[in-house]
């Protein structure tokens, strides 16, 4: 089965069996919602926290805020029932530990709260994460059983 590719400031919904990918996250975050008893999952590429704080706010899946809201409708509307989805994060990094001052903010961190905090206002519980450190990832979320393969730049390869 070939993997369906989800971008930067994308999602995508699909139905059991399907592979969903994201490539390269830094401090972006890839956040998987599944609802394991009616196979139907979630892959989104975030890159930044907050809507209300862009310039250019013209794609609502650029935000931890505002996509994931659009999951949960897609995905409800496919059949999943909200009570059964979970949550699994990645990505978040630092990817420049050594640069300092305000330019850069470790956007990662900012990242990966943000998604909680979302998380945390609609009731989804987070089962998995793989955040933080220096270093990118890519990740491929299988629905056939919601497990997710991360594997770093630095050649490393876990399931979640």
């Amino acid at each position: 089965m070939e993997p369906i590719k989800v971008g930067m400031a994308e999602y995508k919904v699909v139905t059991s069996p399907a592979l969903l990918t994201s490539i390269g996250l830094g401090s972006c975050i890839g956040l998987v919602l599944y609802d394991a008893i009616n196979k139907i999952g979630a892959l989104a590429h975030i890159m930044l926290p907050k809507q209300s704080e862009a310039k250019n706010k013209s794609n609502p899946a650029k935000f931890a805020d505002t996509s994931i809201d659009l999951m949960l409708a897609e995905m409800e509307a496919r059949g999943a029932f909200k009570r059964n989805i979970k949550a699994k994060l990645f990505g978040g990094a630092n990817m420049f530990p050594n640069v300092q001052g305000k330019v850069l903010m470790n956007v990662g961190a900012r990242n990966a709260a943000a998604v909680k905090e979302e998380l945390t206002k609609r009731k989804i519980a987070v089962v998995a994460e793989d955040l933080g450190g220096h270093c990118g990832r890519t990740i491929v979320f299988d629905t056939r059983d919601g497990s997710v393969r991360v594997k770093t730049i630095k050649g490393e390869n876990v399931v979640y």
